[in-house]
């Protein structure tokens, strides 16, 4: 794996945000970082996410952003001028993934099925997203779709949550969990960022309760 997947395996828990005013990326970086979650996948379904990437990128050096929610090219190009280091798309655009290797960007596209990942171990991936992680099957399909692609490890999104992160995690083919319950919507607009803190705080006591 390249440096920005190992980097990225190392949180073990990925907090996947929306942000609807780039005005909160600072502060919600701050709470992340002193929460010991140091990454955030920003995604494009706001117009405020090019801008909270940047914001994001350029006030902490030390955190790993990413674009996740990318549905074109264009949202790559925007993403990684604004400073993210990895693309995450919900489902397997070809088009999308074979942008990002062309350009050398690293890129967790989505795959729930055995097609899905067939085509991402051609192309020479070694991290996928599973989406929607809980309502696709959950750990039971990543554990079968694991068996005959030894080479793959899973980032399961979607339904994740303190109760079942722990069994995610314990699979030695999950490569990091994607997670929203730290950074919920009503937590960043009510600005709750000492709450965000708290909860970082504690999903990496999960996650480390796991993985050492």
């Amino acid at each position: 794996m390249n440096d920005i997947l190992n980097q990225l395996e190392k949180c073990m828990i990925v907090p996947v945000v929306v942000l609807e005013n780039a005005k909160d990326a600072k502060p919600l970086g701050e709470a992340l970082c002193n929460g010991g979650l140091p990454c955030a996948e920003v995604t494009f379904r706001t117009e405020a996410a090019e801008e909270s990437i940047r914001i994001m990128s350029e006030s902490f050096p030390e955190m790993l952003v990413g674009a996740g929610t990318v549905l074109t090219t264009e949202q790559v190009d925007r993403a990684v001028n604004a400073g993210a280091k990895f693309i995450v798309s919900p489902g397997f655009d070809e088009e999308i993934v074979d942008y990002c290797l062309e350009k050398g960007i690293t890129v967790l596209p989505g795959c729930a099925t055995p097609s899905e990942v067939a085509k991402a171990v051609k192309r020479g991936l070694e991290v996928v997203k599973f989406f929607p992680a809980e309502q696709a099957g959950g750990l039971p399909m990543i554990k079968a779709m694991a068996a005959p692609y030894t080479m793959v490890k899973f980032m399961p999104t979607g339904g994740i949550n303190p109760e079942n992160v722990k069994d995610y995690l314990a699979f030695n083919k999950i490569f990091a969990c994607g997670g929203s319950w730290m950074v919920k919507n009503t937590l960043v607009e009510n600005q709750e960022f000492d709450k965000i803190c708290e909860l970082s705080k504690e999903a990496v006591t999960i996650a480390k309760s796991i993985r050492g």
